[in-house]
Parts: C-alpha cells; structure tokens; sequence
C-alpha cells in the first residue's frame, strides 16, 4: 500500500525542531496519533527514531499543528504535541514555548495572514493551554524575517529576534498560578519520605525542589544526570506526586501517563558553573541556577515555558526560586543552565488580600524555516 503523503514544514523553534502542518492538511482529531508518531519515528526502543523526523531527545520530538483562529483576541490556533520517543504515545497537555516562537513566521510565510509594514504581531491561541501568546518579529518584503545578530545558548549562529510575550500565564494547566494554595509545600515521595516542593503553573505547571535536597549542586550537566539513575528515578517519583497535589492527575498511576506536565526541575543559587560549550558561567552574570528535566530526559537547554514558569516562581514570595534568587534586580531574571543564561522578564504581583497574580512574561528567540515538501506515513 503506498504511503500517505501530507504537506508539512520542519522548522526550528528555539532550541527545539518540530514538524508543521496545517490544520486542514490532516484528518480529524481523533487520527492524529497514528500520523504524528510515525512521523517522529515512534515508538522506538532503540531511542533514536531513525526511521523519521524525530532526534532522539525530547526536544527534538515535537509537532505543531496551526489553523487561522475564530477567536476575536487570535490571528492563530496553535496545537503542540509533543511525541513520546520510545513509547507509543503523543501528549497534548502542555505547550512548547521554544516551538512557540515559529508559529508566528510559518502563519506569515505560508499566508495564514498578510501583516504590513517591517514588523508583525502575531497574536497566538495556544489550544493546549487555552492562552494567548503574541510574537512579535522582523518583516523583510512581506516575509518574516531570519538574518540578525540575536544569538541564544544552545544554537549555533545568529538570527532574526522573536519576542514572545505570553500573557496572563498563571493556571495554564491547572487554573491556578498556585495549585496547592501555597509556594511551599511538603511533598510525601514514595520511597523517599517528604520533601519540600515549590508547585507553580505559569504557561506550563511545574514542580521545583532544591538541588541540595537531592543530593547535587545544581551545576551539573545532562550527561551527569543521564548517568545518576537514582537521581531521575527520584525526580520522576516527585514529578508523580506533585502531579496528584496539584490535581493534574487523580493517582500517581495515572500520573505514570502524563509525561508533559508537570515539568520537573531543581534550582540553586547563583553559581560559577560549566556549559555544554565549555564557556564557563559566571556566578555574578545569574540571578539563579536551574536545571529540568523534560520527558524524563535532562534537558541540554530549559524549556522556554519552564523557563517562564521558574522567574514567576521566583518573583512569588516564600518559593523555593525565590529563596535562591538572588536579593535585589530588575524585572528580568537571568537563569543559568547547561546551554547558558536565558534572560526571562515576568511581571508579578501580590494584591491586598495576599493573592500573587502573574500579568506576564516574555523572552526573545529565534526561528528558522529548515525546509517544507510532503512527510511520508504509512496508511
């Protein structure tokens, strides 16, 4: 039987790839899983997913499906799904906040809408967290921009900067920037004991431990986590647990079964720390230290919406981000981490009555069209 072929665009977000489709070159929902792991190379036991777009690593794994939004606040309707590597399943409960920054020059490029002028402003409906993102970048001669001297850690050269600012964060999983009601709590980890865990929703729900609670010193490298199997197993034991307080799953079995969310991660103050590049990181040039990990593998970057996640952590009093920010600074939150410094602005706000509230956060990236053409599926 000859294979399916469907129109599709592979574009780099970020620090992360994704195959792209339109809406209407694929069938109904409910058919999607099917098309989206062959297209990746899943499920591959082997986890490398040789036998189609995917890398291998989580961030590399990803697709993005985009139609023009009915919404009056949305130009565009914006559904990821990240793509299990070597299991036979396909997430859509959270958002990529790296793939993200795509959306809004493959919607221009492929004329899902004709701004005017040098810059364009795309407003996002991301239907995964039900909240809106605008991208903001270049236009040269109609197109979106892609030549610039923006640089980000983790990707080699420079390009055309694309600001996303994602508006009104909080409760994107969830519907609560604090899900528990409080930025520390006491997590009971099976086989462990308790632990204290900080559990925020802000574009994506996340949970955060300290570093010296696990054992480490936060300026380890995803090849150190890779080979600590103690230490993963742990995190994914409180990501389970965090899962069922915060209410994304009922029981930690069904948590099991709920890679995307939530995204676990361990903090530390600033520190000298190494990088994948071999540039070191300064203490003095961070605010804090984090590291994630993503789909049970150590991240090499941070996830863009785990990212945004940590500095409104970090500006909500009490948080364990917040006990290792560093006293004093701005608006924008330096994260150290394996590929680099990511600079995150969040705004934050407490009122009277002591309610934190999370009006914002924004962080530049860059994206790049890598090619378009037909994937091939089996039927």
């Amino acid at each position: 039987m000859p294979l399916l072929a469907l129109p599709a665009v592979f574009m780099r977000g970020g620090t992360s790839r994704a195959v792209m489709f339109h809406r209407k070159d694929l069938p109904e929902r409910g058919e999607w899983d099917p098309i989206f792991l062959a297209a990746m190379g899943s499920p591959d036991p082997n986890g490398r997913q040789l036998n189609g777009m995917g890398g291998g690593i989580s961030s590399l794994s990803k697709v993005c499906v985009l139609a023009p939004s009915e919404r009056e606040d949305a130009d565009i309707d914006y559904t990821f799904a990240q793509v299990q590597i070597r299991e036979a399943m396909v997430d859509y409960r959270s958002n990529c906040g790296n793939m993200s920054s795509a959306v809004g020059p493959f919607a221009v490029d492929e004329g899902l809408l004709r701004p005017n002028g040098d810059t364009a402003v795309v407003r996002i409906f991301n239907t995964n967290t039900k909240k809106i993102i605008r991208s903001t970048f270049p236009l040269v001669d109609g197109h979106a921009g892609t030549d610039g001297t923006m640089a980000i850690p983790g990707v080699a050269g420079t390009g055309a900067p694309v600001r996303l600012d994602f508006l009104t964060p909080g409760g994107a999983t969830t519907g609560k920037l604090l899900p528990t009601g409080s930025p520390v709590d006491r997590l009971e980890v099976p086989g462990f004991g308790p632990m204290e865990a900080s559990m925020v929703d802000a574009a994506n729900a996340c949970v955060f431990v300290r570093a010296t609670d696990l054992g480490l010193t936060g300026r380890e490298l995803p090849e150190e986590l890779d080979a600590n199997l103690a230490v993963l197993d742990l995190l994914q034991r409180i990501r389970r647990a965090a899962s069922v307080a915060m209410g994304i799953a009922a029981t930690e079995d069904e948590a099991v079964n709920i890679r995307g969310v939530p995204i676990v991660g361990f903090v530390a103050p600033p520190m000298d720390a190494p990088t994948l590049s071999g540039d070191p990181i300064r203490a003095d040039a961070v605010d804090l230290t984090a590291r994630f990990i993503s789909n049970g593998q150590p991240h090499r970057a941070l996830p863009l919406t785990a990212s945004l996640c940590t500095a409104v952590a970090a500006r909500i009093g009490g948080t364990l981000a917040n006990q290792a920010l560093r006293p004093g600074g701005s608006a924008s939150i330096r994260i150290g981490m394996p590929s680099g410094i990511l600079t995150v602005d969040a705004d934050v706000t407490q009122d009277p009555s002591g309610q934190w509230f999370a009006h914002s956060g924004a962080f530049y990236r860059t994206a790049r069209r890598l090619f378009d053409g037909r994937i091939y599926v089996p039927r």
